[in-house]
């Protein structure tokens, strides 16, 4: 306990804030209400003894900062856990280890190979942190002191092997005795092989065994004496004796004395190596402690993550005298040590101001274990424990917990259960203040009837006009009177199911229970006589009051029953907001696709048009003819290289031209700006695309002179007169072609096709999808443009174009 207390001390150092014990909490407390068996479970996920040690230890702290820090760190754990693969595997407690060489001791292999283990496993440890320290800076904070390996690491893995023996290579001498150990032993068995072949038949069996250190040969008792030697031992039956040939006695001295020597020159290697250590006792034994707290957090995470738990939201509480507590608000809330399959989740939201919760129901019914669950859930919160509840609980962060669960009769002491009771309820009354919870359950129980329930009722009437907030399960409906008539108390209880007589577990907040004693007993088969006799008995007012309970209880049922309804209906449109949003989301990629290939459509009209005007430069140079022409079109081309960048716009069937007439698609018309004639190929709000010949542009509506009725249909587009070649233009294959989904040869010769088309249309540059996939398709393409004749350059598309799954090529100008 001394070494769990020096890690908090040096863990909370770390943080500059000590951990703060609830000092009210006692071992009864703990012990009723599990909280030690939820230690015990949180163990099971620890990696080594150390970090088991201090869950074991954990104890819930009454500070603020400090309990939102502990949850924040099983947060971060549980993050970390979900994205990285982070483990201490490996990892040993090696403080005993450290504590032996500082002392001056000499480590042997296997503790020198756990040292070394730990150490690789805090370094990695320490450099994944460090690398999500944006994401855990908690745990990160911790991992600072996680120690360095100090060299430590490299010396070990020089001196020793992963089987823990001292490698040759550990020192120059270590390696010069073995070598003269071999060449001894072979002498000396050579010399004993001898023996076996020359007395073979005073031999037991033709082996060279070893007795006392020493090797001997077997020889048949019958031929003592024949061979001089020295008898070191004898089998049981006295018919073989183990001797040593006096001619290797000196070979055996020598070996023995090469081995002492072997041995010293290994103690002292190690010996160098736990110096080694010693030297950094300290930072060990420190770092081995945040590691311990590391891997606490971690066990945290993944005990949360077995019971599905979430994290808690912690209020201050008034540390003046005030009735006014923070929301003790746990939503389908779970035990944790019961079995998640088949627990009933319950709501425990009072409403606000509360300060007592009165629980009512019948035996068996499950008040004990929802007392229990509130107060484990608090100890777990304050104890850094994610709980076992429904996202968006919230807790008040109490300074002390109190709690009277369970049968505390005592043959030795003389004590009765009622007895028990009253003296634990007696030193809790003179502990607990407003700062505190208290849970007692069967209050005033054990005695009788009228006395109990008028000592429960004064009881809690001084936990209410303390301000202490309190959790009662009680039998006695003069507490159900007091709770509805009382500001600050509520009711509750937990249903019962007449028709199967079990209880549904299920916890209803602002109604009292009912015993349905005279219900049950009438299901199980009572003379119906007897039932409406005891029924007579029973005051009229009590029995209106319990009708009415049952309507209200309906009612409620009935409500609850909708809220399912109306909970189910809102997932459902959830889910399919989230699926519309998705299908938004891929609406918009295919815009943006449209829109990238529309650019770069864009951008290979301005440089065919910006081939053709060049051409048209060098004709009319050649022809020495102005070219004032030719700057009126390039203006026009620098209006048309501006539309490339504007956004596609919606497209209609048939928009207004100026005169209020009409524009079609296919119709024939004459550009001004250009001289020529062509067809409409689409249609904007202000402009239009036009083709020439192989051509297509951009012009605007009052650009555009409508030539004839005649659509594209049943006419044949004209070559546009500016193209300096005579010969009829090749049709264009378009920019882009898709390679994807196709085997590589057949890629490669469809691509070999397409750019021969390409270059004779004159295009200036081409796109090739290819995909990315392996990569094997987009090689082959990329060398084959390195050696066709048509292609000039070749790069990789932008990323918002298409990236590594498309190449654009850059054609030889014809």
């Amino acid at each position: 306990m001394r070494r769990l207390r020096a890690a908090y001390f040096v863990y909370a150092h770390l943080h500059s804030t000590l951990v703060i014990i609830l000092p009210a909490m006692d071992s009864r407390t703990l012990r009723v209400l599990d909280y030690d068996k939820i230690l015990a479970r949180l163990t099971g996920f620890c990696d080594f003894s150390a970090s088991a040690e201090l869950a074991l230890a954990l104890q819930p702290t009454s500070n603020f900062e400090e309990a939102t820090r502990l949850l924040a760190e099983t947060a971060e754990a549980r993050f970390l856990l979900s994205t990285h693969d982070l483990t201490i595997g490996g990892s040993h407690d090696i403080r005993p280890a450290a504590d032996l060489a500082a002392r001056g001791g000499v480590l042997d292999p296997l503790a020198l190979l756990e040292i070394k283990s730990t150490l690789i496993a805090c370094r990695d440890l320490k450099k994944s942190l460090e690398h999500a320290a944006d994401k855990a800076p908690r745990l990160a904070q911790i991992a600072v002191g996680l120690p360095e390996t100090f060299g430590i690491v490299d010396a070990i893995t020089q001196v020793l092997s992963e089987r823990g023996e001292v490698l040759d290579s550990a020192s120059p001498k270590l390696a010069s005795l073995r070598r003269e150990i071999k060449v001894a032993h072979d002498r000396l068995m050579s010399r004993l092989q001898k023996y076996l072949t020359e007395s073979a038949n005073k031999l037991q069996e033709p082996i060279i065994t070893q007795r006392d250190g020493r090797y001997v040969i077997p020889l048949r008792a019958e031929f003592k004496g024949s061979i001089k030697a020295i008898v070191h031992d004898q089998s049981s039956s006295g018919a073989t004796l183990f001797i040593e040939p006096l001619p290797v006695v000196e070979l055996n001295n020598e070996i023995r004395e090469l081995e002492l020597a072997e041995r010293d020159e290994e103690r002292r290697i190690l010996s160098e190596l736990s110096g080694l250590v010693g030297a950094h006792a300290v930072e060990l034994k420190y770092g081995i402690e945040n590691l311990a707290a590391l891997d606490l957090a971690f066990a945290k995470a993944k005990y949360a993550e077995e019971i599905h738990a979430s994290e808690p939201i912690f209020h201050k509480m008034d540390h003046g005298k005030t009735i006014n507590h923070p929301p003790l608000t746990i939503l389908h809330a779970r035990h944790p040590l019961l079995d998640p399959s088949t627990v009933v989740p319950i709501d425990f939201d009072p409403r606000p101001g509360t300060i007592a919760v009165v629980i009512t129901g019948p035996n068996t019914g499950g008040k004990t274990v929802s007392l229990k669950m509130v107060g484990l859930l608090v100890l777990m919160a304050q104890s850094g424990l994610h709980i076992p509840a429904q996202s968006g609980s919230e807790l008040p962060l109490f300074e002390s917990v109190y709690a009277d669960i369970g049968d505390e009769q005592s043959i030795e002491q003389s004590l009765s259960t009622f007895s028990g009771h009253i003296t634990n309820i007696i030193q809790i009354l003179k502990k607990a203040d407003h700062r505190s919870l208290v849970i007692l359950d069967e209050l005033g129980a054990g005695t009788d009837p009228q006395e109990g329930a008028a000592l429960a009722r004064a009881i809690l009437a001084n936990l209410l006009e303390r301000g202490i907030m309190s959790l009662v399960a009680t039998h006695y409906p003069e507490l159900k009177t007091f709770a509805h008539s009382t500001e600050g108390v509520v009711n509750a209880s937990l249903e019962f199911d007449i028709q199967t007589l079990r209880p549904t577990y299920k916890l209803t907040i602002g109604l009292p229970g009912r015993s349905n004693a005279l219900l049950i007993a009438q299901r199980l088969g009572m003379d119906p006589q007897l039932v409406a006799v005891a029924k007579s008995e029973i005051n009229p007012d009590d029995l209106r009051a319990d009708k009415l309970l049952d309507d209200i209880r309906k009612e409620r049922n009935r409500t609850s029953r909708e809220r399912e309804k109306l909970e189910k209906s809102r997932a459902k449109l959830e889910e399919k907001t989230s699926e519309l949003e998705k299908r938004l989301d891929k609406i918009e990629d295919e815009r943006r696709d449209v829109l990238a290939k529309a650019r770069a459509e864009g951008e290979l009209e301005v440089a065919v048009l910006k081939q053709n005007i060049e051409s048209l430069k060098q004709q009319l140079k050649k022809a020495r003819q102005p070219l004032q022409a030719i700057k009126a079109i390039e203006a026009k081309l620098e209006s048309i290289e501006e539309k490339t960048q504007e956004p596609v716009e919606r497209k209609s069937d048939q928009l207004s031209v100026t005169g209020g007439q009409s524009l079609k698609l296919g119709e024939r018309v004459f550009l001004a700006t250009l001289k020529s004639e062509g067809i409409v190929t689409a249609l904007g709000e202000s402009d239009a695309e036009v083709q020439i010949g192989s051509l297509r542009v951009r012009a605007k509506l009052s650009d555009l002179e409508r030539k004839s009725g005649q659509t594209i249909m049943d006419d044949k587009p004209q070559t546009a007169v500016s193209r300096p070649s005579s010969s009829v233009a090749t049709k264009s294959p378009g920019i882009e072609i898709s390679l994807r989904g196709k085997l590589v040869e057949d890629g490669l010769d469809e691509l070999e096709k397409y750019l021969e088309k390409a270059y004779s249309a004159g295009l200036p540059f081409v796109r090739i999808v290819h995909g990315k996939g392996t990569g094997k398709m987009r090689d082959a393409v990329r060398s084959a443009l390195k050696d066709n004749p048509y292609v000039k350059s070749f790069e990789e598309a932008h990323e918002n174009e298409g990236g590594a799954g498309v190449t654009v090529a850059k054609l030889a100008s014809g």
